[in-house]
């Protein structure tokens, strides 16, 4: 199978396929309301910064799609979303485009319908430094998501599996590049451990993509018709465990972008509790545009944004910034999960911000 059909299969899988069968265990997570917010709603933002881009509100478009003739009206369609909505846009995995120049036009169209945008090229960490260039130099892109995937890679009967300079790859990129380099996941999350080691490359953000969201191992396997167990496909790290993992060893120069499976605004102000500068949303965006049209879609996100502000007002914060230091309350799993991962999860309950 080319990996131009391959993409046409993604996206038709992902339109169908529910997310899971992992939880993203948001439900582990309670926000402490404030009864006294002591704010007028008109003072409140939803501005933010993120990898060294200023934001009008932190509600990405997240990586898809791409790589087909037959995707460029999708993307088309995502990126006018993107523009009426004043979104961060990032399109799906660019090597397509270089390996055939001919789909090349299935991601230009993004720029070309929304020329003043912020929009995030892609690649994933096998790429080298010129491939990392030509992508970026292909929209005009404004920083570069570099994705990991080795779960989905690995469930591909096509898949690479060589996985041994993603490290090295990822530190040349974030080194050479001149726009920021954010590293992704891709519905596995990420762990403290590599965290730690991805926040020393020079990257400006970390995406976790958690498990809990739009899934690629079932994608995979449904292309496929392979059957596997619940526990295979539910395979990674949960979002809320990724996130908070993630927020325990970051240090400042590098920010927390959270994606898999945030999809009410609660998920993202829990997020944002967490520190997350932005949270990333791909599917559900993807299904209205498509089975709706771009109309409801951008209603979708403007009612999402004006809700996050207003539970901002309702946490008695004036930014998403000042989240940070709300308290959170965290249980279940979630917090069984940090506590034998030497997370103090007490700290979150006990902030008086």
């Amino acid at each position: 199978m080319t990996r131009k059909s391959r993409k046409l299969d993604h996206l038709r899988q992902a339109l169908i396929l529910d997310d899971g069968p992992a939880d993203a265990g948001f439900g582990d997570l309670t926000l402490v309301h404030n009864c006294l917010p002591e704010l007028n709603i008109d003072n409140v933002t939803t501005a933010t910064v993120c990898a060294g881009l200023a934001l009008r509100h932190p509600l990405i478009i997240n990586a898809m799609t791409g790589g087909a003739v037959a995707l460029t009206e999708v993307n088309g369609r995502l990126a006018e979303v993107a523009k009426r909505t004043d979104a961060v846009m990032a399109v799906g995995s660019q090597f397509a485009a270089l390996e055939f120049p001919e789909v090349a036009g299935s991601f230009k169209v993004v720029r070309q319908t929304n020329p003043t945008g912020t929009i995030w090229a892609n690649i994933g960490a096998y790429a080298t430094v010129d491939d990392a260039k030509r992508v970026v130099d292909m929209l005009a892109a404004d920083a570069l998501q570099v994705h990991l995937n080795a779960a989905q890679e690995i469930s591909m009967p096509e898949g690479d599996g060589d996985f041994s300079r993603w490290l090295r790859r990822i530190e040349e990129m974030a080194r050479s590049l001149p726009v920021p380099v954010i590293v992704k996941e891709t519905g596995c999350g990420m762990a403290l451990e590599q965290v730690r080691q991805l926040a020393g490359t020079g990257i400006r953000a970390v995406d976790v993509g958690g498990a809990g969201g739009t899934n690629f191992i079932a994608i995979e396997t449904a292309r496929t018709g392979r059957r596997l167990t619940d526990d295979l496909l539910g395979w990674g790290i949960p979002t809320a465990v990724s996130a908070l993992e993630a927020a325990a060893v970051l240090p400042p120069a590098v920010d927390l972008i959270v994606s898999g499976g945030v999809r009410t605004p609660v998920d993202a102000m829990k997020c944002f509790a967490i520190g997350a500068r932005a949270v990333g949303i791909a599917a559900p965006i993807m299904r209205l545009t498509e089975q709706q049209g771009v109309e409801t879609a951008v209603e979708w996100v403007q009612d999402y944004v004006a809700t996050i502000r207003k539970l901002t007002m309702m946490l008695g914060k004036a930014s998403l910034a000042e989240i940070s230091a709300h308290p959170l309350v965290i249980t279940g799993r979630t917090a069984q999960w940090l506590t034998a991962r030497g997370i103090n999860v007490e700290r979150y309950a006990r902030r008086s911000g």
